[in-house]
């Protein structure tokens, strides 16, 4: 199993330890013993980046591993792993949006089932709980911008395999997602619709 350090750690780059290099359709498939690049998965993109001087184009998780999709081979052994710094930061300012999103919806009766933290596609989706009280695009954004401009710092905890992550006196999810470090990294974050069907209520939203 890979240890997963950005559960922990917001590191862009560190020296890991290659297990494995195997050919893979056009490209290399590599499993490290460690790794700070985040999987497709939990609603949010993978990281990409570099391995020594090959380029990480996917990373998925498959089978308790976290395997790194490369354009050449890596040796095995020591190698400098450097994430894309611009898209860690628009995937963790997307993923904690959501958190935040969530935390008004729960505020409000509602019960967050699905997330979709993808640039472009920015999507929360609830179900009714048996007090859910009216919720607007308007009084979301309200909330939003109150706790951004609060600037709550980010907390985590790890247990039992498990990781939380929330933000100051917000409730935490669990998550396995990377996420900013303070609120106030997340910019503006605006709510673009809210659209409601076959009982489950979706907000739309995006980061600029």
């Amino acid at each position: 199993m890979t240890e997963r350090l950005f559960f922990t750690h917001d590191h862009l780059t560190a020296e890991l330890e290659v297990l494995t290099c195997t050919p893979h359709e056009a490209q290399f498939a590599v499993t490290l013993q460690s790794t700070i690049f985040h999987p497709q998965g939990g609603g949010q993109p993978c990281d990409t980046g570099w391995l020594g001087k090959s380029q990480v184009l996917r990373v998925t998780q498959e089978a308790g591993c976290v395997v790194h999709y490369v354009d050449q081979p890596v040796a095995t052994g020591p190698v400098i792993a450097q994430i894309d710094e611009q898209r860690r930061t628009l995937n963790s300012r997307l993923h904690s949006a959501g958190h935040l999103i969530g935390n008004v919806g729960e505020t409000l009766g509602w019960m967050p089932i699905k997330a979709h933290h993808w640039p472009g596609e920015g999507k929360i989706t609830f179900i009714r709980g048996e007090a859910a009280q009216a919720m607007e695009a308007e009084a979301i954004q309200r909330q939003i911008d109150q706790w951004i401009a609060a600037d709550y710092p980010r907390h985590l905890a790890l247990e039992d395999g498990s990781r939380a992550v929330g933000f100051g006196e917000l409730p935490a999810y669990a998550c396995g997602g990377t996420h900013v470090q303070a609120l106030g990294e997340l910019g503006q974050v605006t709510i673009l619709a809210l659209s409601e069907k076959k009982g489950a209520l979706s907000v739309r939203y995006e980061i600029t």
